[in-house]
């Protein structure tokens, strides 16, 4: 079975479709399972040093009162999957693509890795309020998941692989993911959108059956 997961690491509903998704893998008996995380940019016009978070919800949501209003339903929710959202600890809002390289070189490297740095990479944002647009932030996290220091400061600060994260989310666009989460089981079945772990589970379900005809 193949699950591959399409987010942006600046989006709490992405951090909340991991935990729901993890919990039903969990529950259908696989946990630690692989899943393949490819990119999604929500905000692909970003300056590199990103912008300055009151000033982008303000933007988005057409003032701060409304905004707080969305980001209090999205802490209920956090909440419910065992998430203490802490957006007030965050000042900047990013550039996500460099988190994305990261996750993308790892991942390569070392599929087992990829759940894990994902986790860190949205806690380190979501409840430290750290800037995951930042170069020595992404280093810091990358080493905890046994990278060499020198080689990640180099590829972060080359242009490798850039194209190819932009040109993934283009794909995403392009087949019609206009939102994150979006769900992707054995390449054929998609569900968009932060699902409940039942939902999920049918799918995965589905997935593994699927999967067991195939190689029958």
């Amino acid at each position: 079975m193949r699950v591959e997961a399409i987010v942006d690491t600046v989006c709490p509903w992405c951090y909340i479709g991991k935990k729901r998704l993890e919990k039903a893998l969990n529950t259908e008996g696989l946990s630690n399972f692989p899943i393949e995380w490819r990119p999604f940019l929500l905000n692909p016009d970003m300056p590199q040093g990103g912008v300055d978070r009151k000033w982008y919800l303000s933007t988005k949501f057409g003032g701060i009162e409304s905004a707080n209003r969305v980001y209090n339903s999205i802490a209920a929710a956090g909440a419910s999957v065992g998430i203490d959202f802490n957006f007030d600890a965050i000042a900047v809002t990013p550039d996500s693509t460099l988190s994305h390289r990261l996750i993308y070189k790892m991942s390569a490297e070392r599929p087992d890795v990829g759940n894990a740095l994902v986790e860190d990479l949205f806690a380190a944002y979501f409840l430290r309020g750290r800037d995951i647009g930042d170069v020595d932030v992404l280093v810091d996290i990358a080493m905890r998941h046994g990278a060499d220091r020198s080689e990640i400061i180099d590829y972060l600060h080359s242009d490798m692989d850039y194209e190819f994260i932009v040109q993934e989310s283009r794909l995403a666009h392009q087949l019609g993911v206009s939102g994150v989460p979006c769900f992707l089981f054995n390449g054929r079945h998609a569900l968009s959108g932060a699902q409940e772990p039942g939902i999920l589970q049918r799918m995965i379900r589905l997935a593994r059956q699927e999967d067991i005809l195939i190689s029958q």
